[in-house]
């Protein structure tokens, strides 16, 4: 299990499409922000304001990313990158998990 040390967590989570998706808000003393999400089996469409590194820590998604017609399959361990003010959508087939960083 990878340990991030000397942060802030927010109490309050972050609950999107009626509890599929859940993340936390971490907080890093540089002023930098991630989350940390769990994301249950469905399809799902996301927006991004700033550019985001999605890194999944467990199980697997498929994304579809903006300006793409192909799914593309990205399993724990690895990660996806999106430019700021864009769209894209995820799916699952089991319980995934992932870390967010904002640019």
């Amino acid at each position: 299990m990878t340990v991030i040390n000397h942060v802030n967590v927010a109490k309050q989570a972050n609950v999107y499409f009626e509890g599929k998706v859940i993340s936390r808000t971490i907080h890093f003393n540089d002023g930098s922000q991630q989350t940390l999400g769990v994301v249950l089996p469905g399809e799902y469409i996301f927006d991004t304001a700033v550019a985001e590194i999605m890194n999944v820590t467990s199980g697997s998604f498929e994304v579809l990313l903006p300006n793409k017609s192909e799914w593309q399959t990205v399993p724990a361990g690895q990660l996806f990158t999106l430019d700021a003010k864009v769209t894209f959508k995820i799916r699952t087939h089991e319980i995934s998990e992932y870390c967010c960083e904002y640019k």
